[in-house]
């Protein structure tokens, strides 16, 4: 007789399902797991006869087949422990053969039988409800299994409190909610003395999730101005935070941080390999653009970056995923993240200070900002200058408006960017996610921001793709001055921010 207990695989955020067969039968002893099981899932017979043998059970001498099927499927993780303990258990009479056939397994098993925690619970709980069935788990992991839906949980601390469960003789408590991560305290855009061109770009970039470059000497503020942003920033919808704590499951960030209700805001350091940018290792993990997929990617010193690091960042900052290719897998992860980057002038930082510049300028400068190609800067939707703060500036009394009073104002452009979306049944959450055929119907020009748009396709040799995002943040400008039709001066400022002379537009407006 063959023992069948489901449990899963997992290929990015998706989890596929795995049917665990387990067969004991004649001939020499051994225990024998097939199905394109990688190492640590070869290991697990040594956990599981281990686990076995410390609550009493010994495998009988015969010979002992686990197959993980699909067989083409490459299976990896220790979370195959507990179905493959639950479909012996079975077959030698400790479980009901049919309480099995309504559960999805997994978890690891520790020598002593106690559950140990893994990851990626959130997508098999959601593969689970699919399948109208119920869920086994590690007690950790119970609380995370629940966010998934209706599904009943079994999250049990040990293979002997599981045992006991079936016969009746206790009574595994329910999980209880999981606690969300406690807020950030984002730095308040009342405390940056200054800088109000930057201040309006970051608002604008929030209000319409685009992407920015601040660039200014050492101390100017671009740092401090990152970190206000996600006190700006709306709250997550519903959809949003399953997106975003499926991408932290299979990273194993919702085990050892909680669950998410905030934005993401990721600033990796410029030392930062290729695949811990964009994903990859032996089980193709995500990166820190999937992670901080629907939130910030902060790039500080951002020419100080690999080369190769940066330019993989343009087709993710284009289509809003990612995909991560080994030999034994294909995985794509979401990546819609908001790039906000910051660099100095120069290497020394003081390009076009007469007393703080080095000898090497102005070549210094251009050499450093060379490093950064030309395509990556056509997907940055804003360029603004954060230029050294002055001391009397620095003294002043502090009255700059509040995070609160911008993040009100960026809240109230969202809700138009949703209703115009809604309203043309568009699944775009923001304008920086507008496509093509939806930009011309969403975007609509007076005759004189019209005029003011040719004009600048010669003068300022914009590409297709640099007009384009001049129009979304064009719009994004217009939602924040609840305006139906984006007017000549909304396509002025937002022309500004394209690149060196635009001001002059801006000016004429």
């Amino acid at each position: 007789m063959v023992m069948r207990i489901d449990t899963v695989a997992f290929e990015g955020v998706e989890a596929s399902p795995v049917e665990v067969q387990v067969h004991i039968g004649t001939g020499l002893p051994a225990f024998t797991i097939v199905g394109l099981a990688d190492k640590s899932v070869a290991e697990s017979r040594e956990r599981v006869r281990a686990a076995l043998q410390s609550i009493g059970i010994s495998l009988p001498a015969k010979k002992i087949l686990i197959h993980l099927s699909p067989a083409d499927m490459v299976k990896d993780g220790s979370h195959f422990d507990v179905p493959i303990a639950l479909g012996l258990l079975s077959a030698l009479g400790y479980f009901p053969h049919d309480m099995m056939a309504g559960y999805l397994a997994l978890g690891e098993l520790a020598l002593d039988g106690k559950f140990m925690p893994v990851s990626g619970v959130l997508p098999a709980a959601m593969a689970a409800v699919a399948q109208d069935k119920g869920m086994i788990c590690p007690q950790e992991n119970g609380a995370e299994a629940c966010f998934a839906g209706d599904l009943e949980v079994l999250a049990a601390p040990s293979l002997v409190a599981l045992l006991n469960h079936a016969k009746g003789q206790q009574l595994l408590a329910p999980p209880a909610p999981l606690a969300p991560q406690r807020a950030r305290a984002a730095t308040d855009l009342a405390h940056v003395r200054g800088q109000e061109s930057a201040k309006r770009a970051l608002e604008i970039c929030a209000a319409g999730g685009h992407n920015l470059l601040m660039i200014g000497p050492p101390g100017s503020g671009k740092s401090m101005l990152a970190s206000c942003l996600p006190g700006i920033l709306p709250p997550m919808s519903t959809q949003e935070m399953l997106e975003v704590n499926l991408i932290a499951s299979v990273a194993g960030s919702v085990l050892k941080e909680g669950f998410t209700t905030m934005r993401p805001f990721r600033d990796p350091h410029h030392s930062s390999s290729m695949a811990a940018m964009v994903g990859g290792g032996r089980r193709a993990l995500p990166g820190e653009i999937s992670l901080s997929h629907r939130g910030v990617l902060f790039l500080d010193e951002l020419p100080e970056y690999p080369r190769a690091v940066l330019e993989s960042l343009r087709q993710p900052l284009e289509v809003g995923t990612v995909s991560v290719a080994r030999a034994e897998a294909h995985i794509t992860y979401p990546a819609r993240f908001q790039l906000i980057a910051a660099m100095n002038p120069c290497r020394c930082g003081y390009l076009g200070d007469a007393a703080r510049a080095c000898s090497k300028a102005p070549r210094c400068g251009q050499d450093y900002q060379a490093k950064l190609s030309g395509p990556l800067l056509d997907r940055i939707d804003l360029h603004v200058d954060v230029p050294a703060v002055e001391v009397t500036t620095m003294l002043a009394p502090a009255n700059a408006e509040s995070s609160a009073a911008v993040a009100a104002r960026v809240a109230s452009a969202r809700e138009f960017q949703r209703a115009r979306t809604h309203a043309q049944g568009l699944d775009a959450l923001t304008n920086a996610e507008l496509r093509g055929d939806d930009l011309q119907t969403l975007v609509r020009l007076s005759k004189e921001s019209e005029t003011l748009m040719l004009s600048a396709l010669s003068s300022m040799q914009l590409s297709m793709r640099g007009l384009s995002r001049a129009l979304k943040v064009a719009r994004t400008i217009a939602d924040l001055a609840a305006s139906d039709q984006i007017e000549r001066v909304h396509m002025a400022e937002s022309l500004s921010y394209r690149g060196v002379g635009a001001g002059a537009l801006l000016d004429a407006a």
